[in-house]
């Protein structure tokens, strides 16, 4: 494991204007599935709205068979079927990082860091410029994904903070979203609140996490 380290290392000695924390609540409010389901204009400030969804090829009378619901198609397989699949996340993680530069440019990311710091790094090992991926990751996979490469390429994280980070994030991955969309079906099996089991799952990708980091300390010790 490497001990490189971030770029942001001196959080004190950042200077952050009033316009960083307002790019960064944006940001947050953009990223965390709030405003999805929103019937006013507002919902468009929302992350998946604007990213929308692939139209169908036509429609077809009932039980007169399967249609695709976008160029993919059913029933591929192998590499040809992977491309196309690869090419459906393009967009998402094309819209994600263009967000996220506009929010750097307005010092967004620094605000993050300066504000989560002190909550994320003692509590995951992980520097507060990672708050935004760790909420948009929440909503998608593929978009934390992507920050979080984006993090690791720009030098603001090291090799040992994106092992524990990517821990967190593909343990339940897209929790949020898989939770009130495909978990929808089992809520009125519950005999609980409905934000339990949710709470359970954070409390698991925590805990992913919290033994990467023993594991990587562990690491470095043995090597020291």
């Amino acid at each position: 494991m490497s001990n490189k380290k971030s770029n942001f290392g001196n959080n004190t000695a950042l200077q952050v204007g009033i316009g960083g924390y307002i790019a960064l609540i944006a940001a947050i409010i953009f990223f965390s599935g709030l405003l999805q389901n929103q019937e006013s204009f507002i919902k468009f400030f929302d992350y998946t709205n604007v990213l929308g969804a692939f139209g169908g090829l036509g429609s077809l009378s009932e039980g007169a068979g399967t249609l695709a619901s976008n160029f993919r198609g059913t029933g591929g397989s192998g590499a040809r079927d992977g491309f196309l699949f690869s090419l459906t996340l393009t967009p998402a993680v094309m819209l994600a990082l263009g967000v996220v530069k506009v929010v750097e440019d307005y010092d967004g990311l620094k605000a993050a860091q300066k504000l989560l710091t002190p909550i994320l790094r003692p509590l995951m090992g992980i520097p507060g410029i990672c708050g935004l991926a760790l909420i948009a990751t929440l909503q998608s996979t593929d978009t934390g994904a992507s920050m979080t490469k984006d993090l690791y390429d720009n030098g603001e994280i090291n090799d040992n903070e994106r092992t524990i980070f990517s821990m967190f994030q593909f343990t339940g991955g897209a929790c949020l979203t898989n939770y009130l969309s495909s978990g929808a079906a089992l809520h009125g099996f519950l005999e609980v609140p409905m934000i339990l089991p949710l709470i359970l799952i954070l409390v698991f990708k925590y805990l992913a996490s919290f033994w990467a980091r023993i594991y990587i300390n562990l690491i470095t010790k043995k090597k020291n």
